[in-house]
């Protein structure tokens, strides 16, 4: 097990400075890494650390929707107005859509699968989009229609529509379909789970506020918070249910938005935690894949990949419909929603770790879509921005 932590971490080290050096996101060089050590090729990963890799995802999870609420900044949202309030669910509700459509003839999935099958790769990636964006804003592109916070705000609010949608359908799932405590099951899953989140997000400003505490053991507090929720929505399996995904969020989110500098210096730390978090992530998706399977099936996963990225750009353009952006500006704002990296890592092992039958299919389909649209992603973006977007007079 020693053996295993040291080799991934210290691969995950070295592909990251490797692909920072040729300008690819060090994401897909931890994929790789986890593919090269798995069983499928050196088998140089202890099984139990292949055992626990799914409890790591789950907190690699956590700190995703804790920093994504942190940093989701409502205000900016409602300042960017209707565009970027439609980026946070049309284009994802697009490509899940065509996952649906596309599913049960392509693999042969039922339609609850082929949903499970969207939303895992519905979502946008915030390792790709947030550093992307950080590079334009600096360089004053697109700064007078404020194309990069826009595409931020939708970005954020897009991961978190996902994962609760994921959510929602594997758990559908695990009760062996659409039940009648469904109809009663999923509305109160998503309200306790949002008002248990706002309640502990004020209860955490006001003893933050009373009680000094130090950043690292605020993040102690809202890790190990967001584990015990985790664990109380695996623990309800009655008529009643309850989210921790979306407890989590809006805890992080009430909190940030409560006391925003302690938000960002919280945020700070998080984003010191995801450095480590991420090299397990990747590495740990990339041992679990099954090249021969991968192999049989990657013509039709990028068939649904592309179908999906297809209508994906369709929803972006239909959100940006009456707006003042002209067609290189819309065209770079496609092109900006389209990686996919992050919670596809998080979320695409769930379904085969839960025994289900789609299980390796959206574990196979996840993979190929971090490779192909994480580093085009990337590439794209920064090659883009300086011939699509205009950069006003200083």
């Amino acid at each position: 097990m020693l053996l295993s932590f040291g080799l991934i971490l210290l691969s995950g080290v070295l592909v990251t400075r490797i692909m920072k050096h040729i300008g690819l996101p060090p994401l897909t060089g931890m994929l790789l890494a986890g593919i090269l050590l798995g069983p499928a090729v050196l088998n140089w990963i202890d099984p139990a650390m292949l055992e626990i890799s799914g409890s790591i995802r789950k907190i690699a999870l956590l700190v995703i929707l804790i920093r994504a609420g942190l940093s989701l900044r409502t205000e900016d949202l409602i300042r960017a107005g209707r565009p970027a309030l439609l980026l946070c669910f049309v284009p994802a509700t697009c490509e899940i859509l065509a996952f649906l459509l596309l599913g049960p003839p392509v693999f042969g999935l039922s339609l609850l699968e082929s949903a499970i099958l969207g939303t895992v790769i519905a979502a946008v990636s915030p390792a790709v989009v947030v550093p992307g964006m950080v590079t334009v804003m600096k360089s004053g592109y697109g700064q007078d229609k404020a194309i990069a916070p826009m595409i931020l705000a939708g970005a954020s609010a897009d991961d978190i529509f996902v994962i609760v949608l994921f959510s929602i359908f594997t758990s559908m799932a695990g009760q062996g379909g659409f039940h009648w405590q469904m109809l009663l099951r999923i509305p109160t899953s998503i309200v306790l789970g949002i008002l248990s989140g706002i309640l502990l997000g004020i209860l955490f400003v006001r003893v933050f506020h009373r009680v000094r505490t130090p950043v690292i053991t605020r993040l102690i507090v809202f890790l190990a918070t967001g584990a015990l929720l985790y664990a109380l929505e695996d623990a309800l399996t009655g008529p009643v249910g309850f989210s921790g995904l979306i407890a989590v969020m809006t805890t992080a989110l009430v909190a940030g938005h409560l006391d925003p500098p302690a938000a960002r210096r919280l945020g700070a730390s998080f984003d010191s935690l995801w450095t480590a978090a991420q090299i397990f992530l990747f590495t740990l998706i990339g041992a679990a894949i099954q090249l021969t399977y991968a192999a049989h099936a990657l013509g039709p996963s990028l068939l649904l990949i592309a179908a999906g990225l297809l209508c994906r750009s369709g929803g972006v353009l239909l959100c940006l419909t009456g707006t003042s952006l002209n067609w290189k500006e819309r065209l770079f704002s496609v092109v900006s929603y389209l990686p996919k990296a992050t919670v596809q890592a998080a979320i695409s092992a769930i379904p085969l770790s839960m025994g289900l039958a789609c299980g390796q299919t959206v574990l196979t389909v996840a993979v190929l879509a971090i490779l192909v649209t994480a580093p085009l992603g990337a590439a794209a973006i920064d090659l883009l921005y300086p011939r699509l977007l205009h950069k006003p007079d200083a």
